[in-house]
C-alpha cells in the first residue's frame, strides 16, 4: 500500500542542482585518485576528495571550479579549518542567480526563491539589511526557481516495481509530492522510517549521517556501472557506508526530514541519465 503524505504541505526540499532558466550550472570535479576519469564523466557528478598536506579550501575550490562556500557548507566546516586525511564531499554549485530589480531586498529574494536570507547575505558578502543596487547580480545559495505549474502527485507501490528498467523504485510504496525539479530529482513522500532501497546495484561513494550537507541532510550516493549516480537525501538514518557494494533492492537508509526539508520524504536524484519515474 502506498504510504500517505502526513504533511498538509508537499514534502519537498534539499540541495537541488537547478539546470534551467537562470540556474547556476553545476561544476564537477574529481577525487584524488580518479581525477582525469571523473572530470570527463560529466559535470553532474558528486565527488569525494581526501585533503592532502598543504591543501587549503581555496586550493580545493579552484581545483573543482566551485566556490569555497560550496565546500564549507557541503561539509559543515566551521572556521574554514581542514586537516590532512579529512574526507570532503564536493557538491556541484547549488543555487540561482538573480539580477536585482527595483524594490528587491535580501528578504524578498529569500522568499521568492525559498532560500535563507542570512546565507544570501553571507555568500554575497552583504549585510542582511543592505540596499541592493539595481542591475547587480546576486547569487542565491540553495535557491529554487519557482515552478511554472504544479504537478499532481502520483504514487507507486510494491517496492522496486515500476517502469524504471535499469533503476528500481527506491521505496516500498510512497507518493510523489514534487515532480521533476532540480537535478533530475523527485520528492517522494512517505512515513518517517520507511525503508529506502538501492535503485540499482553499485558502490556507495557517499554515506553521510549528521549535518546539513548542502541541504541534503543525511544522504547516500551510489555510483553505478553505467557511469551514473543515484542520490537519496533527507534520510532519518543512513544504514550503509562509503565503499560498500550494494545490489538493486538492498536496504540503504530510512525516510526522514533532515537537511533542507519540509515533511518526511525521499529526495531521489539520477545523475547522468533521465530520472525514469518522472
Amino acid at each position: 500500500m502506498a504510504a500517505n503524505n502526513i504533511d498538509p504541505n508537499p514534502s519537498v526540499g534539499g540541495g537541488d542542482i537547478l539546470i534551467s532558466g537562470s540556474a547556476l550550472i553545476p561544476q564537477g570535479g574529481a577525487s584524488n585518485s580518479d581525477a582525469d576519469q571523473d572530470r570527463h564523466a560529466g559535470s553532474s557528478q558528486i565527488n569525494v576528495y581526501i585533503v592532502r598536506e598543504g591543501d587549503t579550501l581555496s586550493d580545493i575550490a579552484e581545483m573543482f571550479d566551485v566556490s569555497v562556500n560550496t565546500i564549507a557548507w557541503g561539509n559543515d566546516i566551521k572556521g574554514r579549518v581542514i586537516k590532512p586525511g579529512q574526507e570532503l564531499v564536493i557538491l556541484p554549485v547549488t543555487g540561482v542567480q538573480h539580477t536585482v530589480q527595483k524594490g528587491d531586498t535580501i528578504a524578498s529574494l529569500a522568499k521568492k526563491y525559498s532560500a535563507d536570507a542570512s546565507e544570501i547575505a553571507h555568500f554575497n558578502e552583504l549585510a542582511t539589511d543592505a540596499s541592493l543596487a539595481v542591475g547587480t547580480v546576486i547569487t542565491v545559495p540553495d535557491g529554487a526557481l519557482p515552478a511554472p505549474t504544479a504537478k499532481s502527485a502520483s504514487s507507486r507501490a510494491g517496492g522496486l516495481s515500476g517502469a524504471g528498467g535499469y533503476y528500481g523504485w527506491p521505496l516500498s510504496g510512497g507518493v510523489i509530492t514534487q515532480g521533476i525539479h532540480g537535478y533530475n530529482a523527485l520528492d517522494i513522500g512517505a512515513s518517517n522510517g520507511t525503508d529506502i532501497y538501492a535503485s540499482a546495484g553499485g558502490t556507495v561513494v557517499i554515506a553521510r549521517n549528521g549535518g546539513w550537507n548542502g541541504g541534503y541532510g543525511n544522504y547516500v550516493v551510489i555510483k553505478h556501472s553505467n557511469v551514473t549516480q543515484t542520490l537519496y537525501a533527507h534520510a532519518s538514518q543512513v544504514l550503509t557506508s562509503a565503499g560498500a557494494r550494494v545490489e538493486k533492492g538492498d536496504l540503504i537508509a530510512l525516510v526522514g526530514s533532515t537537511g533542507k526539508s519540509t515533511g518526511n520524504h525521499l529526495h531521489f536524484e539520477v545523475r547522468g541519465a533521465t530520472n525514469p519515474f518522472r
